[in-house]
């Protein structure tokens, strides 16, 4: 389970930023999940879900792919990385000074009931530094520490680690050299970065309809994605998958290759249609028969719909983090409730998978706790600060109360969190326009 993600300087986020999903004081019992971190049966109490708001363009989505950009620079530093090719990094671009600085990441996680910590600095050029512990015993074990081209290894299995260091390239990660040469102690948490922090936006769509369409296709999956489907009140009776040329349907593969981190998008390639499922067709209730409508035809909040429904139940299988950029775009505000539900639901959601998203939704913020889907401590802002940079802070600094409207107080701007309108300039526009007809 993911515990802790930090970043700084990276994207819009100049300053260090922290997101715990260890639970606090103000925690709903109901929705931590005791997890063993070490021998003897210690345990981390651990929230299944986060949710992410704050006013349009503060740095909601760019939380959610600062976690992408460090899952990127694992699983493709050494596969997709040259020498001299350097690295290609998202710094705030807003001042000088950052762009010259590296950017840092660092996460904790639970991995096999052992808490680990892994790290590393980039700049433009090359790896700055790096490490990685584990905590099989409560105290640091070193697994390696990188500072630059120097590499420290850890006790055990040193000689995969010096043959990860006769090819560690400097725009390459150790973690990702060590891995493609099956280094037995980190190839576990590579593959961590390879099934988790999955990303469901638009850019990704494609590919997450192709993979639903290929649970669809498959005996084992395709009652489920149905029910899903059904479960969604969107009217739909059925689908079937439908034969797609060989060009299409290599790029739909791709997308689907691209989607679980198997390749990179190169910048300016076209992608699948957003507009198709990827070789689905849908059935739809009829006032006399059920009736076969074409992909064209389908509702935005239909194909957003099946474009979740395969991520979301490999999630719940497999214990996965999954990001969900926009969560409540075109969905019906019962349904994204819902779909936060299967994660925060023990008895649905026993792989402790888990649900990490922002929205403009204040029905998930609720005005009391009984109304409330998302614990105090699950609830997370962004703000803008006047140099562009963007401040993130948990719910629990304002030490709410329990039975507080949080949705209607959010709205208010009491968690500094409002949009600071220029209502007169609105109007000015429109006057403007009108003048010059």
């Amino acid at each position: 389970m993911l515990v802790e993600f930090q970043a700084q300087n990276v994207r819009s986020f100049r300053d260090r930023i922290r997101l715990s999903m260890e639970s606090t004081a103000m925690s709903e019992r109901q929705y931590v999940r005791e997890v063993p971190w070490r021998r003897g049966g210690t345990r981390l109490s651990v929230l299944p879900a986060a949710g992410i708001f704050g006013a349009n363009a503060s740095g909601k989505t760019n939380l959610l792919r600062a976690m992408t950009d460090m899952r990127a620079h694992v699983l493709h530093s050494f596969k997709h990385g040259s020498p001299g090719g350097g690295i290609n990094r998202r710094a705030f671009l807003l001042d000088e000074d950052s762009r010259a600085k590296p950017s840092h990441y660092e996460i904790d996680l639970v991995l096999h009931g052992v808490l680990h910590r892994y790290g590393f600095a980039v700049d433009d050029e090359k790896v700055i530094e790096e490490w990685a512990y584990a905590y099989p015993n409560g105290r640091a074990a070193l697994l390696f520490d990188r500072d630059t081209d120097q590499v420290s290894l850890g006790a055990a299995d040193r000689a995969k680690g010096r043959a990860a260091k006769g090819i560690l390239r400097s725009n390459a990660l150790f973690l990702s050299t060590a891995a493609h040469i099956d280094h037995p102690l980190l190839l576990p948490l590579y593959r961590w970065f390879a099934d988790n922090l999955l990303m469901a936006d638009a850019e990704s769509r494609p590919g997450r309809m192709a993979f639903t369409a290929e649970m669809l296709d498959d005996p084992r999956h395709s009652d489920a994605v149905l029910r899903l489907m059904r479960a969604a009140d969107l009217g739909i009776t059925g689908a079937r998958t439908i034969e797609l040329d060989p060009v299409m349907q290599e790029r739909f593969r791709r997308a689907v290759r691209i989607l679980e981190g198997e390749e990179e998008t190169p910048d300016g390639e076209e992608g699948p249609d957003v507009a198709t499922f990827g070789g689905v067709r849908l059935s739809h209730s009829g006032a006399d028969s059920d009736m076969e409508i074409d992909d064209t035809d389908e509702s935005r909040g239909t194909l957003i719909w099946f474009g979740m429904v395969g991520p979301v139940l490999r999630a719940l299988a497999d214990g996965a983090v999954l990001l969900a950029d926009e969560l409540d775009s075109s969905l019906h505000p019962d349904l994204v409730q819902e779909l936060v539900r299967l994660f925060q639901d023990p008895d649905v959601n026993t792989t402790q998978a888990q649900l990490v998203f922002n929205a403009h939704d204040t029905t998930l913020l609720g005005d009391s706790s009984s109304s409330r889907l998302l614990g105090r401590d699950q609830i997370w802002f962004t703000r803008k600060l006047n140099d562009g940079s963007t401040h993130l802070h948990s719910l629990t600094e304002f030490e709410p109360r329990k039975q507080e409207a949080i949705g209607k107080r959010f709205l208010e701007g009491h968690y500094g969190t409002r949009p600071l309108l220029a209502v007169g300039d609105f109007d000015n526009a429109v006057e403007q326009v009108k003048v010059g007809r």
